[in-house]
């Protein structure tokens, strides 16, 4: 299936493996290439050198074209994006909107630029300054997220830029593709789905735990670190919400300090991705600590299996898939799916 996001990408499908932290490391996401998807390595919790291991890897397990995720507002993340340029990475995508000079720095070496967006302006802004493309994700996304349903942000980017626009949130199969491209996406990307197979090294409780929610136990609370985030219910969200700030603000510094012995980041630079973060929003700063060390509530689960004091990050597609497939058996599901639907359709007249 040939798409805009297919030709620009050099990916045998319009599907899009998100960069999960903690989740979307080199086994997933050379899984995902070898499935003809667009696989997207995390960075944001890995340190500079893990990062440019791990472009190693991805290239000792596949020939295909890949992703690398970056954070635009971490501190180091110019030498992350020439990590990127240096080892040849096909595409970069921001989980926040990155600068005119980053889009212009990586477009000028041939990578490809896709950010993801969560609102129209934000859209027509990377557009403005060169990006390539742009990941729209409405409200059902798992992680950070907004509350403009899919259905209703997508096709408001659309018709706001000419680039191409890859649709998120909410989509898991076949009928998903079809509708993302009636609705004039160039592709989809999925994140809980495939969290969700048996390439995915989240240990099998998690995924357990995954499987056998219903949409009821997917919610958005701000209570982790004060932004929206869709999430797993569970025991710790609970008790986020019902902690008064002394004990939130102690839980955050022990959660910060372990973040800052595995990142190898000092507390200067935490404290100034931590007020990058806190800029322009109303956040306490047990908030903003927690901000900026949510990968560790994230690794708490998806890399040491705890549900009981770790974050699972869900789109609301999690309480309704039920298998772990290959990577392989997803992607090919999904296009299956998607060409009956396609042959399918009523015709006019």
């Amino acid at each position: 299936m040939r798409t805009a996001l297919t030709e620009l990408t050099g990916v045998r499908y319009p599907v899009v493996q998100t960069g999960m932290g903690w989740v979307a490391g080199p086994r997933l996401v050379s899984a995902s290439a070898n499935a003809g998807a667009l696989g997207v390595l995390a960075s944001a919790t890995m340190s500079t050198g893990e990062l440019r291991r791990a472009i190693h890897e991805v290239k000792s397990r596949t020939d295909a074209p890949f992703g690398v995720n970056l954070r635009a507002d971490a501190q180091d993340a110019r030498e992350r994006v020439r990590i990127v340029i240096d080892e040849g990475v096909r595409v970069a995508s921001f989980a926040l909107a990155p600068s005119r000079e980053l889009i212009a720095e990586l477009k000028d070496a041939g990578v490809v630029v896709i950010p993801s967006v969560g609102a129209r302006r934000h859209a027509e802004k990377v557009a403005a300054w060169g990006a390539d493309a742009v990941i729209v994700q409405g409200g059902e996304g798992g992680g950070h997220t907004g509350d403009v349903a899919t259905t209703v942000l997508l096709p408001q980017v659309v018709d706001a830029v000419e680039v191409p626009v890859v649709a998120a949130g909410g989509f898991h199969d076949g009928r998903g593709l079809v509708a993302a491209l009636a609705y004039g996406a160039a592709g989809v990307a999925m994140g809980t789905r495939f969290l969700l197979t048996s390439d995915s090294t989240v240990p099998d409780a998690v995924k357990a735990r995954y499987l056998a929610a219903t949409v009821r136990d997917v919610t958005v609370t701000t209570a982790v670190d004060g932004l929206p985030h869709r999430m797993l219910r569970t025991d710790l969200v609970d008790a986020l919400t019902r902690h008064g700030r002394t004990r939130t603000l102690l839980h955050a510094l022990h959660r910060a300090a372990e973040f800052r012995r595995l990142s190898k980041l000092s507390w200067t630079a935490m404290v100034r991705d931590g007020l990058a973060m806190k800029h322009g929003k109303e956040l306490t700063w047990s908030q903003v600590l927690l901000a900026a060390n949510t990968p560790m509530l994230l690794r708490a689960a998806m890399v040491e299996g705890r549900t009981d004091l770790g974050v699972m990050a869900a789109g609301q597609v999690a309480g309704v898939i039920e298998d772990l497939p290959s990577c392989k058996e997803l992607v090919a599901r999904v296009m299956s799916e998607a060409e009956d639907v396609l042959g399918g359709l009523p015709t006019a007249g």
